[in-house]
C-alpha cells in the first residue's frame, strides 16, 4: 500500500472524527444547541430566521458528512460540503467577532481543501471498493 494512500486515510480520518464528534455529542441536546446558538447571534446583523434553521441543519450535517468520511462513502461529496459547512461557520463566527474559533474552523477548511485536491489517493474508502 502507497503512504500517499495511508497519510490521505489518516487525515480523511482526522477531519471526519471531528465532524462526526461535533455532530454526535449535539444531537440529544439539539434543542439546547439551537437555544446557545441563537443566543450567541442576538446581537448579530444575522437575523433569528437564518440563525434557527442553521443551528438545527449544522448538527446534522456535521454527523452526515463526518460519517460519511469515516466511510470512504461520497468523499468528494462530503468534502466539498464539509468545506462549505466551514465557510458558512467562518461568517458566522466573523458577524459575532468570535475571532478566538477562527483557527480552527480555518484548520478544517484547510484540511478539506487539501483532501479535495488529493482524492487520487482516496483508496482506502468505501467509494474505492465501489469502482471495482
Amino acid at each position: 500500500m502507497e503512504n500517499n494512500a495511508i497519510v490521505f486515510f489518516l487525515l480523511r480520518l482526522a477531519v471526519a472524527a471531528s465532524m462526526f464528534g461535533h455532530g454526535l455529542v449535539r444531537l440529544p441536546k439539539l434543542n439546547g444547541f439551537s437555544a446557545w446558538m441563537v443566543k450567541s447571534f442576538e446581537k448579530s446583523m444575522l437575523p433569528d430566521v437564518m440563525v434557527v434553521p442553521f443551528s438545527y441543519t449544522l448538527p446534522i450535517a456535521e454527523f452526515v458528512i463526518g460519517l460519511l468520511l469515516i466511510l470512504g462513502l461520497f468523499t468528494r461529496v462530503s468534502l466539498i460540503g464539509g468545506g462549505l459547512v466551514m465557510v458558512l461557520l467562518i461568517f458566522g463566527t466573523a458577524m459575532i467577532e468570535n475571532w478566538e474559533a477562527l483557527p480552527s474552523q480555518l484548520i478544517h477548511a484547510a484540511f478539506f481543501g487539501i483532501l479535495l485536491a488529493f482524492i487520487q489517493y482516496n483508496t482506502i474508502a468505501v467509494d474505492h471498493l465501489i469502482k471495482k
